[in-house]
């Protein structure tokens, strides 16, 4: 049996809150698989370079899923030990990644390194 390299967590906010968790549960059983499917081939292979994971810059990482429902969805991440952190999901809708988004993972990034 292979062991995971990197296990991923939820991050969870200072009141107890699973904001990705909660992201994850509300879509289609299909989606909700691949993209548990993309974020299993991170732990197992880690480091995964494109197509599937791209640096974003100051130690933030996203997960690139297409979804069955043709959608595309974001996972963004940071590695924090020997652990990925799941900061942030969200299903993207424009060419660049939206700042909004890219800004509240940073945020909690910030949180869990203090």
């Amino acid at each position: 049996m292979t062991l995971k390299k990197v296990p991923a967590r939820f991050y969870l906010t200072p009141s107890g809150g699973n904001p990705v968790r909660d992201w994850l549960v509300a879509l289609p059983v299909e989606d909700k698989r691949r993209i548990g499917q993309d974020i299993g081939t991170v732990e197992y292979g880690w480091p995964v370079g494109m197509p599937l994971c791209r640096n974003m810059g100051e130690g933030l990482w996203e997960v690139r899923c297409s979804l069955p429902s043709r959608r595309i969805a974001r996972v963004l991440f940071c590695l924090v030990g020997s652990e990925l952190m799941l900061l942030h999901g969200f299903i993207k809708k424009t060419q660049k990644t939206p700042p909004n988004d890219l800004a509240l993972a940073r945020k909690r990034q910030k949180e869990i390194e203090r």
